[in-house]
């Protein structure tokens, strides 16, 4: 494995774990088990670092996202928000073939930019990856069409939070479901389970001020 290779590996996990802000790069290094000169050389810097993190995950995630959210905004017949948010499933799902926990990892990920306060890796994604943003906001624009920007805003943050939470302790529902409930899910079952969830909440009636 090469060197580069090496420090996204342990990167991403340790900023999934402890968060971006929580994570040096002399933790980085060690646990990679190479010096600071190596990211230096490879990264540039701790924020370039972050985003080479997360484009190996958008880079396998965007372009099945945006197949699958592009046939919703193409059909003639309107789609419900349940179908909006159930096109993240399989490219999620198989963020795991692209790396072992890879799902966890990268939505736990993606919650850290929001967490952490790292704006500016919400502008990085948004500008690197325009397509997916458009659609999945034209996609929720067609099934909810009253639905205005700002109460969007508000929704699909609180959505992010869900599923944030949801995937961060994944393991251990999969385990109380086992324990307490003697059912055998896997981290798909756990998205199949909040996906309505959080589509329902989306869909709630506008408050009217």
């Amino acid at each position: 494995m090469s060197t580069k290779h090496k420090i996204l590996d342990v990167a991403d996990v340790l900023f999934a774990n402890k968060g971006f802000n929580g994570t040096s790069l002399r933790e980085i290094t060690s646990q990679a088990n190479v010096n600071l000169a190596a990211v230096n050389y490879h990264f540039g810097s701790k924020k370039e670092l972050i985003k080479a993190v997360m484009s190996r995950y958008m880079d396998e995630l965007s372009p099945q996202l945006e197949s699958a959210l592009s046939l919703l905004c193409e059909s003639t017949k309107q789609p419900s928000l349940n179908d909006v948010f159930s096109a993240f499933t399989q490219p999620l799902i198989d963020l795991n073939c692209f790396k072992e926990n890879g799902t966890s990892t990268f939505l736990q990920l993606l919650g850290r930019g929001y967490t952490d306060s790292q704006g500016f890796l919400r502008w990085f994604l948004t500008t690197q990856y325009p397509n997916v943003f458009t659609l999945f906001t034209n996609a929720v624009k067609r099934a909810y069409p009253e639905l205005n920007t700002e109460e969007m805003f508000w929704r699909l943050h609180f959505t992010m939070g869900t599923i944030v939470f949801t995937m961060s302790s994944s393991e251990a529902l999969i385990d109380i479901a086992q324990n307490d409930f003697d059912k055998t899910l896997d981290i798909e079952d756990v998205i199949a389970r909040v996906i309505p969830y959080v589509a329902a909440g989306v869909a709630a009636p506008i408050i009217k001020e």
